[in-house]
């Protein structure tokens, strides 16, 4: 399977190439969120590994050429931190440099960034691996256990509780030096508890927070362009932005 897809457009960074380094068939996750594009996870999994080979990825760059690009995105059909080689993979992206990226002008090519649903954020290596993305956007979709267990809907044997994801984002915040990201997704279903998340938040202490409500009809349950303008309003003091556009008078969203 792929380990590359895109460039795609994205509304949180740009011109984004994406790298998967699950490379599977099937999505692999921990999780079976409600809001989930792939839909539901077939067997959730906890367990980390090498699936895709540093010179894998590495022929797959050299098959793509060069590529316009404002950054690269570890993300694909799954829960990325599953990969446990997750810094080889980021240093063979850096080894291309120039290649990717017409839009940059450094050697060291564009940003890198992560996608995490967080749920193996309590764990320490985990938390050590993601330390080399310049950017990680790490979701947090819940104010409770009971709304976690709603929305992200773990999979049996989940060796964590949400107050431990919770310490485990703080713990992450403390020891890393690159831009942190918090991605919250907002549904029917928890719009309500929208001033308790931005309780959670603050105790985190993101450099950013991003508002999603999943748009795609086929995903259900999503909030309007009016209900998102009100749950921004908890967020007074963030660098906040939103699927809908910026935040009311926060500040325009950094690229890495």
């Amino acid at each position: 399977m792929r380990t590359l897809y895109g460039p795609i457009d994205s509304w949180r960074f740009g011109r984004s190439l994406g790298v998967d380094p699950l490379a599977g068939r099937e999505k692999r996750c921990p999780f079976s969120c409600v809001y989930c594009q792939y839909g539901a996870t077939p067997q959730p999994t906890f367990r980390r590994r090498a699936f895709v080979t540093p010179s894998r990825l590495a022929a797959d760059l050299a098959s793509l050429g060069s590529v316009d690009a404002d950054c690269v995105t570890f993300a694909g059909l799954g829960e990325p931190t599953l990969a446990s080689n997750l810094p080889e993979l980021v240093a063979t992206i850096r080894r291309a440099g120039g290649q990717l990226g017409a839009t940059t002008s450094t050697l060291e090519g564009p940003p890198v960034i992560l996608l995490t649903g967080s749920g193996l954020i309590a764990r320490a290596d985990v938390r050590q691996d993601v330390q080399v993305f310049d950017t990680v956007v790490a979701a947090l979709d819940a104010a409770d256990e009971g709304m976690f267990q709603r929305i992200n809907r773990p999979g049996r044997g989940f060796p964590s509780t949400f107050a431990a994801i919770v310490e485990g984002l703080r713990r992450l915040r403390h020891a890393y030096a690159g831009h942190l990201v918090l991605q919250m997704m907002f549904l029917q279903a928890n719009q309500h508890a929208a001033p308790q998340m931005a309780a959670l938040a603050r105790t985190i202490a993101p450099d950013e927070v991003q508002l999603h409500t999943p748009l795609q009809p086929a995903l259900g349950g999503p909030i309007s362009e009016t209900e998102m303008r009100q749950v921004t309003q908890a967020f007074s003091g963030f660098q906040v932005t939103t699927v809908y556009g910026r935040g009311p008078g926060q500040l325009k969203p950094r690229m890495m």
